[in-house]
């Protein structure tokens, strides 16, 4: 049953189940050569599960327990209770008493103690459990010692520690309490000393906490610490706190908090040589664990103490880079509309189709722009594409830029393309003006065609070498320099039209009301279509009842049953057909698509019969079409009036007919490239059937947690090391839970962009406007697609939208998000349903609450609540 109780010195570092995080750590600090830590022993789990495994009622409880949710919290409360009563009347086995005994005696029982608890679930690498279990200082004699051990085991039962539990998955019987008892020191000083500034995630940058007597006060928030940052051998930073109180051990025990003398209330707690020595102390941690620490310390006379260290779980990882020097890392998903995490198959599929230089962090991909900073005239053309993306982004490189130092530009330059040959004007000598977009859109389709018959007759090793080949011809299409003139053209006609026309009329933001309803836009006739799907539904009361009980994605075959159920199927399924292949997320191609997946979309089809009237998707896209020409027409007439009006009015015309007929275009190649996705995807899953088949692996979506080289070596040899995807899985938990920065560096640090804003309300809510107007109505704070609940005339609030959104944006009359730029999808669908919308607006989930009556202002970029 393992030893009861262990020294700090006894502890091998695999007995985590024995000590627990905090003990572990413990152990391990008290081995590393010249750190000073108070001695002191543990009672192992194995003693805490020697005192409660014969209790009957202590089990049953714990049953009753495992069986609740968090929303149980009545029940909670009270099961908690008596489980914590039973631990504090449980007796102490004898063995456990003799052993700590004897520990106090070796150490001195005159002295006084801490009692900490340390939980098998705690200071781990994906959850830190931090100040989930109770701490007592200052505990002088056997009998208090051993009356407090009942209490640290009692409160691993405390409401918030059995409700965290629940929120992270772990099971309440599998979670054993150790305790620590330590000898207690007294200092004059104590704190937190972080080996990575835990504001901006700087390796480099030692963020230090400090105040008077215990670190309790500071701990439990009662007093604000003097903070000190520290880079290489250099205090860069102090700020000195105010320090009112100070909490002291007592001579009989327990602990005072007093008010601090006004004289030394505004001291710095530790003086310039103490604050480097602490911080060569961190950085010696730091080294013997290998990653980024949280640290406790105390200082006795001048001798520094260290009570605890614990890695930091909340900093995100940085991006692998082969060599030393300094990188700069770019957000993909932040670009592509999709910041959760993505899984390893997801991953590699995404590297396979992209020529970008990607690196990996965090289960996101990142690209390392650090050539295009070092050359001016690289730096010009990034900076210039972030201006369209990602403002935020922009603001944050420049950031980088400004320091000087931190890139080193290089001096031969290769020589800038002409800036007089730009996409508009080579897009309008093309001689087959918009017939290119047709073909396009044909010779995708042609090869989408090719590859579905092809890739029937492809299983094992043959159907790997397959799709690497058709990712080629994938690549071909997505980077087809044409294709790029086409919307790059347009895109540029945008920018030329919303220039110009402020310049000459004083009208900002003209382009958002000329790119309405523009023919072949994919996405947005996919939200029209499904109005359409609804127009065939409405007519059958029978079919509306039974889709608003449907849970089960089987529901299609079911629908025949009823009066118009076979003309619903049959709409459904065409939907399916042209659009089953996207999904939220879609760029990871893990990710569950519609088709797999249909009753996603039912609440949506219910949405637009309970919104809309027959025939909806021909009048949006009808009045929106007027709307543009009329606007065009109002422009072309008042520039006539102006002085070389016809010259204005003729370029502007020019400009007017590259939106309308090439805009649309933008949307097709991600389309492209996520209905190949999604062929290649039905493929694999075949494969991972015969996996499941011949016991290689439990489930199908397994293999998503392989990579693409990784699967294709476990389907040719029917072997895989079981415990490659159980890790995985956890990374991926863990990753779910991490905020991707838009910018990183090689040092770690994530450097935030702002908007550069005057004469905003004070109140306003600031983002980017990517289309103009300004509205009023209910904010929908919605995360998951699923859950959109809409009225006609609501405010959409969300993270992201990519295309699998666009089906809400009939229903909505504004929309906000975190994350987005001029001419990604949420902004190009909102000006072409011309809907007002503000993008790239920080936490605007958390800054803005569901129901509120709110205002976006469109065409100037900010939010008001009303």
């Amino acid at each position: 049953m393992g030893s009861l109780v262990l020294g700090f010195q006894e502890m091998e570092k695999t007995q985590l189940l024995l000590v627990g995080g905090k003990g572990l750590n413990l152990g391990e600090l008290s081995k590393i050569q010249g750190i000073q830590v108070p001695e002191g022993f543990c009672i192992t789990t194995a003693g805490y599960q020697k005192a409660i495994e014969q209790n009957e009622t202590f089990q049953a409880l714990l049953d009753q327990l495992t069986m609740l949710k968090v929303e149980n919290r009545d029940q909670i409360v009270v099961i908690s209770r008596k489980i914590r009563q039973i631990i504090l009347e449980v007796e102490i086995p004898s063995d456990v008493v003799k052993a700590v005994a004897d520990y106090l005696s070796q150490f001195g029982d005159e002295h006084a103690y801490a009692v900490r608890s340390s939980a098998t679930a705690e200071d781990l690498p994906y959850a830190s459990f931090a100040g989930q279990q109770d701490t007592y200082l200052n505990i002088i004699g056997k009998e208090a010692i051993l009356h407090h051990i009942s209490k640290c085991w009692a409160s691993l039962f405390t409401d918030r520690a059995v409700i965290y539990r629940m929120q992270n998955g772990f099971d309440h019987s599998q979670v054993y309490l150790s305790v620590i008892v330590q000898r207690m020191v007294f200092p004059h000083a104590s704190g937190i000393l972080f080996t990575a500034d835990p504001i901006t995630s700087n390796r480099k940058l030692l963020s230090i906490d400090a105040s008077f007597g215990l670190g309790e006060a500071l701990v439990s928030g009662l007093v604000t610490a003097d903070c000190y940052k520290v880079q290489e051998d250099n205090i860069v930073n102090k700020m000195i706190a105010s320090k009112k109180l100070a909490t002291y051990a007592l001579k009989e025990g327990g602990t005072e908090t007093v008010p601090i003398d006004p004289d030394q209330q505004k001291t710095q707690t530790l003086s310039d040589q103490q604050i480097l020595q602490l911080a060569l102390i961190g950085r010696q941690i730091e080294a013997y664990f290998g990653c980024p620490q949280d640290i406790e310390w105390c200082l006795v006379d001048d001798t520094f103490y260290i009570v605890q260290s614990r890695p930091i779980t909340t900093l995100f990882p940085i991006p692998e880079a082969n060599h030393q020097e300094n990188h700069v890392y770019v957000s993909v998903g932040h670009q592509q509309m999709m910041t959760d995490p993505m899984k390893p198959l997801g991953l590699s599929f995404f590297l396979l189709t992209t020529p970008a230089p990607m690196r990996k962090a965090g289960g996101r991909l990142f690209v390392d722009v650090t050539p295009h900073l070092a050359s001016p005239v690289k730096r010009e053309m990034l900076l210039s594409a972030m201006e369209q993306h990602d403002p935020l982004m922009k603001d944050a490189l420049m950031t980088v830029l400004e320091r000087g130092d931190f890139i080193k530009s290089i001096s031969n330059d290769e020589k800038a393309p002409s800036a007089s040959r730009n996409h508009t004007d080579m897009l309008a000598e093309t001689e087959n003006g918009p017939t290119i977009v047709t073909d396009l859109i044909k010779s995708t389709q042609t090869s989408i065609e090719e590859l579905k018959q092809n890739i029937q007759t492809k299983s094992g090793s043959d159907l790997f070498h397959f799709i690497l080949e058709d990712i080629q011809e994938l690549r071909k299409i997505l980077f087809n320099p044409q294709s790029s003139r086409v919307f790059m053209g347009a895109m540029n006609a945008s920018s030329w039209i919303n220039e110009n026309i402020n310049k000459w009329l004083g009208e900002k933001n003209v382009a958002d009301t000329l790119s309405q309803s523009v023919p072949n836009n994919i996405t947005s006739e996919m939200g029209l279509a499904l109005l359409d799907v609804a127009d065939v539904i409405r007519p059958y009361p029978e079919v509306i009842d039974y889709l608003q009980h449907v849970k089960d994605d089987n529901f299609l075959d079911e629908l025949v049953k009823f009066e118009g159920g076979q003309k619903t199927r049959d709409a459904i399924i065409a939907y399916l057909n042209k659009y089953g292949m996207r999904c939220s997320g879609e760029i990871d191609l893990t990710k569950t698509r519609w088709s797999e997946k249909p009753t996603t979309l039912v609440p949506m089809i219910l949405g637009n019969i309970k919104n809309f009237e027959p025939n909806a998707s021909n009048q949006k896209f009808e009045q929106g079409l007027q709307e543009a020409l009329k606007k065009e027409q109002e422009i072309l007439d008042r520039l006539k009036q102006l002085p070389d009006g016809e010259q204005k009015a003729k370029e502007t015309k020019r400009m007017i007919d590259l939106i309308r007929n090439f805009i649309g275009y933008r949307e097709y190649p991600k389309y492209g490239m996520v209905s190949r996705y999604f062929v290649y995807k039905q493929a694999l899953l075949k494969e991972a059937e015969q996996l499941v088949q011949a016991g290689v692996i439990h489930e199908k979506e397994d293999i998503f947690y392989l990579t693409f080289e990784e699967l294709h070596e476990v389907v040719g040899t029917n072997k895989l090391d079981y415990q490659i995807i159980n890790k995985r899985k956890d990374e991926y938990k863990l990753y779910e839970k991490l905020t991707p920065p838009r910018v990183i560096t090689s040092d770690g640090e994530i450097i935030a962009g702002e908007y550069k804003r005057e004469n905003l309300p004070a109140e306003a809510i600031v983002g980017l406007p990517v289309s103009s107007g300004v509205i009023e109505g209910r904010a929908r704070v919605i995360i998951n697609m699923e859950e959109a609940d809409l009225e006609d005339g609501d405010i959409l609030i969300t993270s992201f939208t990519d295309p699998s959104w666009t089906p809400l944006f009939v229903s909505i009359r504004g929309l906000v998000t975190e994350v987005g730029g001029l001419m990604t999808h949420g902004a190009v669908i909102a000006r072409e349903y011309g809907i007002p919308a503000v993008v790239g607006v920080e936490n605007a989930t958390k800054l803005i609450i569901d129901g509120q009556r709110i205002r976006v202002h469109g065409t100037d970029g900010y939010i008001e609540i009303l």
